[in-house]
């Protein structure tokens, strides 16, 4: 019989006074005991309304089932029969917006906790199960994945299973995209995403780093290579900004950049080879998870105050709940209702001083259905900074679309595919994750991963066929 207690095994946690001075992972994860207990609050429902929410369609009463039995193992191996990731999606899947939310537990209670289990079948397996040899039959075909991501990634992974030989082409140093240098390490540890990345080298995967797509080689020269379908999952890593006066000046970073600097290139530990300002006072303008990264990583830079500079109220952050409650807790002031008008800067040293705001108030909703900000009159006030850190989104790099002729994109530079395939316009190509819907979610862009391997797979056997 199920356990009916109404709420969630509490996850444990580094106190907050003592994790926001150092970048170690926040939460610390279930213990055996803790996982079986919280695993037998799932009813096993008949119809399994979960699944609908998981883009990856993860089998999570059956994985819980395993977990609740003690079998972790077994739990893993049922989760990564549709996950490229899990030790990854256990950490940073918005869960309560997807699997859940259709939860019949929280109905009148609580959810049960899919994504702190996901996460301790992986580590549990990662850690204690003895490593499987990894035996595919080769089906003699060749496709190419552009961009290391977690589309990428996941692409690769569900070829590889077929029999095809997949090589994935990243222009950083190191794969992972925005799993390694987007996601702080209190969040995401990068031995965990490495670990994930050496499982597809198991399986035969090979990654070309420091490769360019669009200069160091063409999209039509990797067909000419010998490649029969090739996957776009660049994401969308050019930076918004705030296009107000003052922009220019030295301490103002895109978020990309500032956690880039902090996560990839380690700029938080001494000795670090990449420069990064350690300011005093941090103003992060934006809402979404990616501004609730970058201020937490500046408070543990060192910054005495950190703000969260957001136009809209509470209810409209569309950052994680969870995001938001650390970022709290860890001592970020959110000023909401408030917009940038200008960055204030010293002329001798180029260097910021401080920001113009001025307080918004919600008027009607705009194109989005999200109610518009409407600046008040006479509401000005001064932020005194020494970093303005800009969160506010991002696009995709226009590189490949201006490189690769027959690629359609849209007015956003997002590359054009169909939701269900990721067929493009070019014949042979294949696209997914941020290249086109622009910035989301780390498990969307998987899902989007997923579906175009099976496309993939398809083309090239009815091509075979012809």
């Amino acid at each position: 019989m199920a356990n009916m207690r109404a709420d969630k095994v509490a996850m444990p946690e580094q106190a907050p006074d003592v994790r926001n001075k150092n970048f170690e992972e926040v939460a610390l994860g279930y213990t055996p005991e803790m996982a079986m207990e919280e695993a037998s609050r799932c009813l096993n429902c008949k119809n399994r309304p979960c699944i609908q929410g998981c883009p990856v369609a993860v089998q999570i009463p059956d994985f819980i089932a395993l977990v609740a039995e003690g079998k972790f193992a077994e739990a893993a191996d049922k989760i990564k029969e549709t996950s490229a990731l899990p030790a990854v999606c256990g950490r940073v899947c918005p869960q309560e917006s997807q699997c859940e939310k259709y939860c019949v537990r929280g109905i009148k209670g609580e959810p049960v906790g899919i994504g702190r289990l996901e996460r301790f079948a992986a580590d549990w397996a990662r850690e204690h199960a003895e490593k499987k040899e990894i035996k595919i039959e080769k089906n003699g075909h060749k496709c190419a994945i552009v961009g290391a991501g977690p589309a990428g990634l996941t692409c690769a992974g569900d070829l590889a299973r077929m029999g095809y030989d997949v090589t994935v082409f990243e222009v950083l140093h190191t794969a992972g995209g925005v799993l390694m240098y987007g996601i702080p390490e209190f969040r995401l540890p990068k031995a965990i995403v490495q670990s994930e990345i050496d499982t597809l080298k198991d399986m035969g995967v090979e990654f070309v780093l420091n490769f360019v797509v669009g200069r160091s080689e063409t999209i039509d020269d990797l067909f000419a290579d010998g490649y029969e379908a090739v996957f776009v999952g660049s994401g969308a890593g050019l930076p918004t900004f705030m296009r107000v006066p003052g922009e220019n000046y030295n301490g103002v970073y895109s978020a990309n950049e500032y956690l880039t600097r902090v996560n990839l290139m380690k700029a938080y530990k001494d000795g670090a080879a990449t420069p990064i300002m350690h300011a005093n006072k941090v103003a992060v303008v934006g809402g979404g998870n990616v501004a609730m990264d970058a201020a937490r990583c500046a408070k543990r830079m060192g910054a005495e105050e950190v703000y969260i500079v957001y136009r809209r109220g509470e209810a409209e952050l569309p950052a994680r709940l969870e995001e938001i409650h650390h970022a709290k807790e860890e001592g970020v002031i959110f000023k909401f209702l408030t917009a940038p008008v200008e960055v204030l800067g010293d002329p001798d040293t180029y260097l910021v001083k401080g920001m113009v705001c001025q307080q918004m108030e919600l008027g009607e909703p705009d194109a989005s259905g999200r109610r518009r900000p409407v600046p008040i009159e006479g509401s000005e006030f001064t932020l005194d900074l020494d970093a303005i850190i800009v969160a506010i989104g991002t696009s995709p790099n226009p590189l490949i679309r201006s490189t690769t002729p027959g690629l359609e994109t849209n007015r956003r530079g997002c590359i054009v595919a169909d939701d269900a395939t990721g067929i493009t316009s070019k014949d042979g190509v294949f696209a997914g994750g941020d290249a086109v819907t622009g910035a989301a979610t780390v498990i969307l862009a998987m899902g989007a991963g997923k579906r175009a391997a099976a496309a993939m797979d398809e083309y090239i056997r009815n091509k075979k066929e012809a």
